[in-house]
């Protein structure tokens, strides 16, 4: 009996690896995170990092202290930031300070906003039949 690898589970550096359409994804071309903004805020450490930057300015020793990394993960995140224009950056003596450009943002708001009147509705009903289901128990 023969095993097609391409679909069967793989043993892969000690671990099982059942993602079996790995060798069709692996060659195909991924946006580069330097893209837009989209690409840019998809790492949950570049969302951390606007977070922290929203409160102030900071340099980049404040926020890696705040995130518990090391300095130069946290340059390189804030790198692709600035190249997006989501962060702007000014000298403070042999530091950079480093702050939130919101505008950057807008088009992750434009996208965003569309979706506002689907959760207002959403919440609306639930509300409604809340209000219905207090009304019976008080009865």
């Amino acid at each position: 009996m023969s095993v097609d690898l391409r679909y069967a589970a793989r043993e892969v550096d000690d671990q099982l690896d059942i993602f079996l359409y790995r060798h069709m994804i692996s060659g195909m071309a991924r946006a580069r995170t330097t893209a837009d903004a989209f690409n840019a805020i998809s790492e949950p450490h570049r969302r951390q990092i606007l977070t922290l930057l929203k409160e102030r300015d900071r340099v980049v020793s404040d926020i890696a202290d705040a995130m518990g990394m090391n300095q130069p993960a946290v340059s390189k995140h804030l790198r692709v930031l600035r190249e997006v224009g989501l962060v702007y950056v000014h000298p403070e003596g042999k530091q950079r300070r480093y702050g939130l450009d919101a505008r950057g943002l807008e088009p992750v708001h434009g996208w965003t906003g569309g979706f506002e009147e689907y959760w207002s509705e959403s919440l609306e009903r639930l509300n409604t039949y809340v209000k219905k289901r207090q009304r019976e128990e008080e009865r």
